[in-house]
């Protein structure tokens, strides 16, 4: 059981919460926002005393699935809140190991035999571990990065831009970032020993206000972009569908543009396969 995590992980979920939101009277203004921790323990049949010492990280035992399930449902935890819930509890498989950097020879051939499609393939930490010719002219040629140097998270929160054009001209760089912090505390939830993961996290939380600011919230995943729109400097703008299919035995995603046959930002991402990596030089000059 994680104590720390867990603790701020239920003061930031009982803080977003008001009164009404669970069907109490708000009554007299509140000194503090959210929920009282004596309210959470009410609406979830467990004492005050021990509500108190799981947020502040000062409980003894851990928590049954009974009482989870209770604070889960007190807190009006999403699905995928109360699934983390419970891995910060130590009450679902944690993975102890270190997250996997080696992808499956058959996800690299499927790269290469994707038709019209950008695919690449990022590890539990955001680094692009294989890609296909398609993605490297969409995006950058990263068989030109090091490892370190590949890794989104790093690029999105660290890299200083030479202009003011997001990452890759992507419509939605805010909105990555916010996903890649969620991901990683997901992902450090299932790796707390790996030093690969813990040393990305904080790294980006020394070098990163942004990053820093976010983490404290303790979000958890969301549903994903199901789109995207990516500002080509040669071939101009390109809307894609978004696909990022669970590799869950590696803990990896690979990631699939494509376009609508037919339409304009089809026609660009054939013109981008013609040109190749060339295209993407254009983003350096």
């Amino acid at each position: 059981m994680d104590k720390h995590e867990l603790g701020a992980f239920l003061r930031t979920r009982r803080e977003r919460l008001r009164p009404e939101d669970v069907g109490m009277p708000s009554g007299p203004r509140r000194r503090t926002p959210g929920l009282r921790r004596e309210e959470v323990a009410v609406l979830a049949h467990i004492s005050t005393e021990y509500y108190v010492r799981l947020e502040q990280g000062r409980a003894a035992s851990r928590p049954s699935g009974e009482v989870l399930a209770g604070i889960a449902s007190a807190l009006l935890l999403t699905e995928a809140e109360s699934d983390h819930l419970h891995v910060l509890a130590g009450t679902a498989p944690s993975d102890n190991r270190l997250h996997r950097r080696d992808v499956r020879p058959s996800i690299l051939a499927l790269l290469e035999r994707l038709p019209q499609t950008a695919g690449f393939v990022t590890s539990a930490t955001f680094e692009v571990l294989a890609w296909n010719d398609l993605a490297a002219a969409l995006l950058e040629d990263f068989a030109e990065l090091t490892p370190r140097d590949r890794n989104l998270a790093r690029r999105a929160f660290l890299a200083k831009p030479s202009n003011s054009t997001p990452m890759y001209g992507v419509s939605d760089p805010t909105e990555f970032r916010h996903h890649a912090v969620m991901s990683l505390r997901a992902a450090l939830a299932r790796y707390p020993a790996d030093p690969e993961v813990t040393g990305l996290i904080d790294e980006l939380r020394e070098g990163s206000a942004e990053f820093d600011g976010l983490w404290e919230r303790h979000d958890v995943l969301t549903s994903p972009t199901l789109t995207k729109t990516f500002h080509h400097p040669v071939v101009g703008r390109i809307t894609v569908d978004c696909d990022a299919l669970a590799l869950t035995e590696r803990d990896q995603h690979l990631v699939l543009y494509s376009a609508p046959h037919g339409s304009p930002s089809a026609e660009a991402i054939a013109l981008l396969g013609v040109l190749g990596t060339s295209a993407a030089e254009y983003r350096s000059l």
